[in-house]
């Protein structure tokens, strides 16, 4: 039996898999894997997730250059969440710029954006954006 059967994969194949940076132990993102996913992760030591929107892998940072490098990998109790950490190249973990995707705060019942962005995303998906953070 593999490791990658101990994972309890949802009826599409996928698992949830959760980035937490591993210098501040802030959760960045979640995102989804599957098999070839995970494997090509633990294999590369670079983040790998299954794109639901594209339909194919996504190897993080392909087009903003803001690369994931893999320092451990856990599996929940249930097997039913993967959680990654690792360093986040850059600094910059969401497509709109900020250090990580939960940048919104429920505050008098209203979602608030509490983080500031730290580089337009227009600039991160242009040509000069991806050469300038090594992509």
């Amino acid at each position: 039996m593999s490791w990658l059967d101990e994972v309890a994969w949802d009826e599409r194949g996928l698992v949830p898999a959760i980035a937490q940076d591993a210098r501040t132990g802030r959760v960045l993102m979640v995102a989804w894997m599957n098999r070839q996913a995970l494997d090509e992760t633990a294999r590369s030591g670079r983040a790998v997730y299954w794109s639901r929107s594209r339909g194919r892998l996504w190897r993080k940072g392909e087009e903003s250059g803001h690369v994931q490098h893999v320092k451990a990998i856990r599996l929940d109790c249930d097997g039913d969440v993967v959680l990654l950490t690792v360093e986040q190249i850059g600094g910059i973990a969401c497509h709109t710029g900020r250090e990580r995707c939960f940048y919104r705060e429920l505050q008098q019942e209203r979602w608030v954006a509490t983080e500031p962005v730290l580089k337009d995303p227009e600039e991160i998906y242009s040509e000069a954006g991806r050469k300038e953070a090594g992509a």
